[in-house]
Formats: C-alpha cells, sequence, structure tokens
C-alpha cells in the first residue's frame, strides 16, 4: 500500500495540507494513504489551527511519497540545519512534490538540479534567489519532482500522486466526486491537463 507523508511544518497553510490529504485518502480503497507528518506533535497552522500530527518526521523515510507543503515560516525551515537534516528524500524511489514555498525545501535539499519550478507569488522572489527558474504556471513535474504554485493547486499536486500511484481511473473518480455540482467534468479534465501539460518528462 503506498503511503504519503504530508509534511506540515509550523505556520502551515491549511489549503496545502488538507486539501492533498483529503484527496488523497479519498483513495484508501485503492491502497493509497497519506498522513500529517509533522516535526513536532503539534503544529499550528498559519491561522492558528493546532494539529496533532499522525506521523513523526521520520516516517518521511519510509513513505512512497513525501508531499512539502508550504506555509508562513518556510523560510526558518529552510535555515534549520537540524530540521532539514530530518527530511533524507529519495527520487530515485520517491515521489517528492512541494506546495508553494515548499519549493523553497526541494531547492534547499538539492533535489531540483537546475529544473524549473512552480511556487506562489510572496516566495518566489526567494526561490529565485536561490538560482531556481519559477515557471508561470500552476504545476510542473519531471520523473519524480513536482511542485505546484497557488493554494488552489494543491489538487494538481494530489492528482500527481493518484494518476502516478493507483491511475488515472482514481483519479477521475476522486476529482468528480469532490467537483463543485454542475461543474464535473470541467474540473475533472482541468486537473488533469494540468498535470499531464505539467509533466516535462513522462508524457
Amino acid at each position: 500500500m503506498p503511503q504519503v507523508a504530508v509534511v506540515t511544518f509550523d505556520g502551515f497553510n491549511e489549503l496545502d495540507s488538507f486539501i492533498a490529504s483529503a484527496l488523497i485518502n479519498r483513495c484508501r480503497k485503492d491502497g493509497l494513504e497519506a498522513f500529517i507528518t509533522t516535526p513536532t506533535p503539534v503544529v499550528a497552522s498559519m491561522n492558528g489551527v493546532e494539529v496533532t500530527g499522525q506521523r513523526p518526521m521520520e516516517f518521511v523515510t519510509e513513505a512512497d511519497v513525501v508531499l512539502i507543503g508550504s506555509g508562513v515560516k518556510a523560510r526558518e525551515v529552510v535555515a534549520d540545519d537540524e530540521l532539514i537534516s530530518r527530511l533524507p528524500l529519495d527520487p530515485s524511489r520517491q515521489l517528492i512534490g512541494a506546495q508553494c514555498s515548499g519549493a523553497l525545501v526541494l531547492s534547499r535539499l538539492g533535489l531540483l538540479n537546475g529544473m524549473p519550478a512552480c511556487t506562489d507569488q510572496k516566495s518566489r522572489p526567494f526561490v529565485e534567489a536561490g538560482g531556481v527558474t519559477v515557471l508561470d504556471a500552476p504545476f510542473h513535474a519531471e520523473g519524480n519532482i513536482a511542485t505546484a504554485g497557488g493554494c488552489l493547486s494543491s489538487q494538481y499536486l494530489a492528482t500527481w500522486v493518484i494518476t502516478r500511484t493507483v491511475g488515472e481511473t482514481a483519479a477521475r473518480g476522486i476529482l468528480d466526486y469532490v467537483a463543485p455540482v454542475g461543474e464535473n467534468e470541467e474540473t475533472v479534465e482541468r486537473a488533469l491537463r494540468a498535470v499531464y501539460s505539467g509533466e516535462a518528462a513522462l508524457r
């Protein structure tokens, strides 16, 4: 059963962590499961919502997929050598994704390796300062690494994970279920189009 670590730091953006984990967890019957993974037992969101982590940070070493969420303390995270050392990620065996300012973490870990990335507008100058080219797009992936920009693009990151692990049929079913009523086909096709057009190396 593929397991997903949704890495959630203190000061996290609720939309990023919760949308991705909620969509992925609708695939439990297909054998895919996501867990909010935190560096401390409890973290507080950018709006003060306290969440108890489902898995400790060490879970990232055994997870099949690792998604790095964003938050208002992202620059503090990448400046914390001890915290970064707890993220020994391996793109040769893991799918690795980052949402918005999570791209700063991937850059700090040396995982972008010259590939462009997506991020949010506020994080963009800091990501670019690290030598990373930022795309004017909501989603980009090369091989086993993906980035998404803009809070609601977390649905695209989740769609990428679902299609890569349990298939497009499952992704279509989940997206159709959560789509606004009357916008089902539009929602499904938009998400899949964003993912497939953003996959540089696979399609």
